[in-house]
């Protein structure tokens, strides 16, 4: 490595330093001088002791001791004409470091060497007169900050940035001389669970072990890093499709294959791969990392402890292009107030007097079309617009129940609102706007909801039942929701899955299952909603087993016409929150 910064020319008390060899020898470090035109390389100090194992005759020309640099021979010339084309001809400085060795064995000496050369008649150097000295300790050190910057510290490896950096560098490589590679995920299956009984510090020394499994069974040239957490990347070069499920397997089974010992006791774990061949099918690195993340969920879904290789898929990639198009409908829906309610009739079983009214979401496009809740809602889920929508769905409902005093209406949110904040400051806000409303609004929950955190949905329950408002879990006996789940949330009502009630009258097990769900609500004191009931023959068995309200095509389908009549000036205001229908 080479500069041409200028450095001070020694002093009087250096040069009065240079004269004494063993101080020289000391502090590591010789001067010399060089005559260009003969060569010549003359030393002070002892350099036996500074150069060791380099014969002195390697030492006497400039040529020889060139022959021992790296990591270029003309490092030392070349600073010279270097610095001449930055000074000018005259006493010009230079500093360069380069390492040193005798042979191809021996370790490298690496020198930091300072110096002045004098112009001869035409200008040019003619002589060199310098001091070198001993640098490996800031070389190591160096080494180690660059190594430290590079690689993860846990595992050695490549860290995330530099494995990206070898991956684009391998496509480039690979697209330019006709060959294949693949890239490779691979994901520790469950390592949380390890986390949660064993602690980090376990966790830790799994993925170290694993990263040496995995290195064990690399090929030379191929490039290990750590991606994240618990997921390695690997470059695989000149490796075809073939070539790869063959690497998957070997490192599945190493790390199956084999107990991972820690100072907890033995860890079992395994891991899913998820691969794509480049450039085949990855142009860039980014690309490449996408493709094989995607590789690497479908391999998890399937089951862990699987590999999957990424291939085109037309009704996937079609499937996200929808997903882009129905992203932008929504977001304009919401803007331009296309997002309008349905509104579906829910009676007594008994009397079939009106009980209330349960709200649909409903979007109308441009072309005056109108897409029903099983369109939007999943869409909206999936893309994490569904927070927007339901926002949307509260306002126009409060508009409704503050428009008509007499009616109950439910609505239906999504598991991601039950978390939400901005819902809670919404409908709190909303309450307070219209004190009263509480007492007329249902807010529906999907059974799934009440699952994985019945703690939050407690609290999500019992702040909307002190509002006012009551709570029914939505689609009861399609999740996992117990009675007893039931009666530690205190909803009030229980709507059970349609798809259980629609062949009442033809099968056996689903009267059984029904007529049980009715008997145990109505020994909790809990109300009970029979949905898609499609026929009289149903209704009347409902009834007779003492199902409160149905709902359903023999009730009356939802519609987007209020059933129930607004005054003057409720109607204009509702209107206004609605849209024009």
């Amino acid at each position: 490595m080479s500069s041409a910064a200028p450095a001070p020319r020694p002093s009087t008390a250096q040069t009065a330093t240079a004269s004494d060899p063993s101080l020289l020898s000391l502090l590591g470090q010789a001067t010399f001088v060089w005559d260009l035109a003969s060569d010549a390389l003359n030393w002070t100090g002892r350099i036996a002791e500074l150069f060791q194992d380099i014969p002195a005759e390697t030492l006497a020309t400039g040529a020889s001791y060139a022959a021992m640099l790296e990591p270029s021979r003309a490092v030392r010339s070349e600073a010279l004409l270097n610095a001449a084309a930055a000074a000018g001809p005259g006493c010009v400085p230079y500093r360069i470091e380069y390492g040193i060795r005798a042979s191809t064995s021996a370790p490298v000496c690496w020198i930091e060497e300072t110096g002045v050369w004098f112009a001869g008649a035409d200008g040019r150097p003619a002589r060199v007169e310098g001091i070198v000295r001993i640098n490996n300790e800031r070389h190591a050190r160096d080494e180690q900050l660059l190594k430290l910057s590079q690689h993860d510290p846990l595992t050695g490896e490549l860290n995330r940035t530099h494995l990206i950096a070898a991956l684009a560098e391998a496509i480039e490589e690979a697209s330019r001389f006709r060959t294949s590679l693949s890239f490779m995920l691979v994901g520790l299956d469950h390592l949380s669970r390890v986390n949660d009984s064993f602690g980090f510090d376990v966790a830790d020394e799994v993925i170290s072990t694993i990263s040496g499994r995995i290195r064990s069974r690399l090929r030379s040239g191929d490039q290990l890093g750590r991606f994240s957490g618990n997921k390695f990347g690997l470059v695989l070069k000149n490796c075809t499709v073939d070539d790869a499920h063959i690497a998957a397997e070997r490192f599945l089974a190493g790390v199956r294959d084999e107990i991972v010992p820690t100072k907890s006791g033995p860890v079992s774990i395994t891991a899913s791969i998820g691969a794509v061949s480049a450039p085949r099918h990855a142009r860039t690195a980014d690309e490449a990392i996408n493709r094989a993340q995607e590789a690497l969920a479908a391999a998890k879904h399937r089951r862990s402890g699987s590999f999957s290789m990424w291939r085109p898929n037309v009704e996937r990639d079609t499937q996200r292009r929808v997903n882009i198009r129905v992203t932008d409908e929504i977001v304009t829906a919401l803007n331009e107030r296309r997002i309008v309610l349905a509104y579906e009739p829910v009676v007594a079983a008994a009397s079939r007097a009106p009980a209330f009214h349960e709200c649909l979401v409903r979007m109308k496009t441009d072309d005056g079309q109108v897409l029903l809740a099983p369109d939007i809602v999943p869409v909206a889920e999936r893309l994490g617009l569904i927070r927007l929508v339901d926002h949307r769905v509260l306002e126009l409902v409060v508009a409704e129940l503050a428009a008509a005093p007499g009616v109950t209406l439910s609505l239906n949110i999504s598991p991601d609102t039950t978390i939400d904040a901005d819902w809670w400051a919404g409908i709190e806000s909303l309450m307070l706007a219209h004190p009263g409303i509480a007492e007329r609004l249902i807010v529906e929950i999907t059974e799934t909801v009440a699952i994985p955190d019945l703690d939050e949905v407690r609290g999500f329950v019992n702040r909307l039942k002190t509002l006012g408002a009551k709570i029914a879990i939505d689609d009861f006996g399609a999740g996992y929701t117990s009675f007893r789940n039931l009666r530690a949330l205190g909803v009030d009502i229980v709507k059970i899955d349609g798809a259980f009630v629609q062949n009442i009258v033809r099968s056996a097990d689903d009267r059984a299952f029904v007529q049980t769900l009715i008997d145990l609500a109505r020994r909790l004191g809990i109300k009970t909603v029979a949905e898609w009931v499609q026929d009289e023959d149903s209704a009347q068995l409902l009834c007779d087993w003492g199902c409160d309200y149905i709902q359903g095509r023999l009730i009356g389908l939802a519609s987007q016409q209020r059933p129930w009549p607004l005054a003057a000036g409720a109607a204009a205001a509702s209107a206004l929150g609605q849209g024009a229908q």
